[in-house]
């Protein structure tokens, strides 16, 4: 079975891969389990060492890499160029701290001695996903590799020139053959995968079907997995707010990335006494927005990453509009080739709208408006996801407050959700479970061992 990368700012093919055989899969993790045997033995700096280079290759590769991102799945070339120095940033943040993190804990039980001593479990499956080819592979990469497991990947069909990419930065990097394997194959078959029982842990981030399948095939199977699945981030803006700064931080939150963000700022929440002004800033700003091809330095709205994306949410926008909803902004496909949609706005939606609980992957804004804060807090949990969320307030502890009762696993206040390599990353309900980023993110995947020493005269 043949796998395409198109370039979605044109919808033309790029490249055909052909996909792994079943005999180069099992050889793959067959060279995986040997590299685990000497790498878990291998000291932090040695690891560290290897980290540090790859984090090296990749800014000196920027230009080049970033091109790859937006060739293959439409990113603002400014953007791209912006998540491959991330992606470094990660590298050695874990490369510095793993040791640290990783270190053993000292308990004082009340007989005897004892500490808790992290170890690597093995080799570990990661199915990546196209909307931030390079950095989610980081934040699943380098705190595994750092804790002494090796890593197999299973990224985005339709981003396979990164994925490549990344098993070339680490080979020349000198990483032992089999610390990190690209597998080319599909989703299917990476479920299917789970199964083997030389595979230790999964990791996954994607659409809720597709961790359900996964999900469903670890527990099976009792692995441990962490899925990082969708979004639908409220965006609260409250009446003491700075509008002006709250317009320009809900542009970014809403369009990084084309909005194919799965922390994009998605409903948009705000007081009625502030709704009018804030709405109208926001709709104009979105308006403005220069759309076009994103290799070029003037755009800020790019394609969406596929003509079947670009397919979806014009089907949504449509669904919502028949369920009652109106536009206000947008709403439309480009008349021109390429999988280009409008920054679009949606208002009066309401709970009987069947799109009501979708997440709008895309640069598709809905807002609400709401008569107080408990009203705001009510709107932004009345989600199946738990992802991120902002709050925007001049009151920082009000911030707070709001934050507290909002049900996800990261709030921002005065800023939409975000990502950075030492705050951790993941969310609640339909949105996942576990931790990627920061001290929690290298915790997942290691077996924190219990070592008690007896005193002699231990009554036990």
């Amino acid at each position: 079975m043949s796998i395409q990368s198109t370039n979605p700012a044109t919808n033309k093919v790029v490249k055909i891969f052909e996909e792994m055989s079943e005999t180069a899969v099992d050889k793959s993790i067959a060279k995986s389990v040997e590299a685990f045997a000497k790498w878990k033995k291998t000291p932090y700096s040695i690891r560290a060492e290897l980290l540090h280079n790859v984090a090296g290759l990749l800014r000196k590769k920027k230009t080049e890499l970033a091109q790859l991102i937006t060739l293959e799945m439409g990113k603002l070339i400014s953007q791209a160029e912006g998540e491959i120095k991330l992606s470094a940033e990660i590298f050695d943040y874990y490369a510095n701290h793993a040791e640290e993190f990783l270190s053993d804990k000292i308990l004082n039980p009340v007989h005897g001695q004892a500490l808790i001593r992290h170890s690597p479990i093995g080799v570990l499956l990661g199915v990546q996903p196209w909307n931030f080819p390079f950095y989610q592979v980081a934040r699943f990469a380098a705190p595994n590799i750092m804790a002494g497991n090796t890593i197999l990947i299973k990224h985005a069909s339709i981003v396979q020139q990164c994925a490549i990419a990344i098993e070339e930065l680490f080979l020349e990097a000198d990483a032992p053959i089999g610390l990190y394997t690209n597998l080319l194959i599909s989703g299917k078959r990476a479920s299917e995968l789970v199964a083997d029982k030389r595979i230790k842990g999964v990791s996954l981030t994607g659409s809720e079907a597709a961790g359900a399948s996964l999900a469903k095939e670890a527990g099976k199977h009792l692995k441990k997995s962490v899925l990082e699945l969708g979004g639908s981030d409220a965006f609260i803006v409250l009446e003491d707010a700075d509008i002006d700064q709250a317009v320009e931080w809900a542009v970014v939150g809403k369009i990084n990335n084309n909005g194919e963000c799965c922390i994009a700022s998605k409903r948009f929440i705000a007081v009625e006494s502030i709704a009018d002004d804030f709405f109208e800033k926001l709709k104009n700003k979105l308006a403005e927005l220069v759309i076009g091809d994103p290799v070029e330095p003037s755009t800020q709205l790019g394609p969406l990453s596929s003509e079947e994306a670009a397919v979806k949410i014009a089907d949504q926008v449509k669904r919502a509009v028949d369920g009652g909803a109106k536009i206000l902004l947008g709403g439309k496909r480009l008349d021109q080739p390429g999988a280009y949609m409008e920054a679009t706005v949606i208002t009066n939606m309401f709970l009987d709208n069947p799109v009501y609980f979708e997440e709008f992957f895309g640069p598709v804004a809905v807002f609400f408006t709401v008569k107080n804060e408990q009203e705001a807090i009510d709107l932004a949990n009345d989600s199946p996801f738990g992802l991120g969320g902002s709050v925007f307030t001049k009151d920082i502890e009000r911030g707070k407050r709001v934050a507290d009762q909002i049900d996800t696993g990261m709030v921002f206040i005065n800023h939409p959700t975000w990502t950075q390599a030492d705050l951790p990353f993941g969310g609640t309900k339909g949105s996942g479970y576990g931790r990627e980023l920061s001290e929690l993110g290298i915790n997942e995947f290691v077996n924190k061992k219990l070592i008690r020493v007896s005193e002699l005269s231990d009554p036990f």
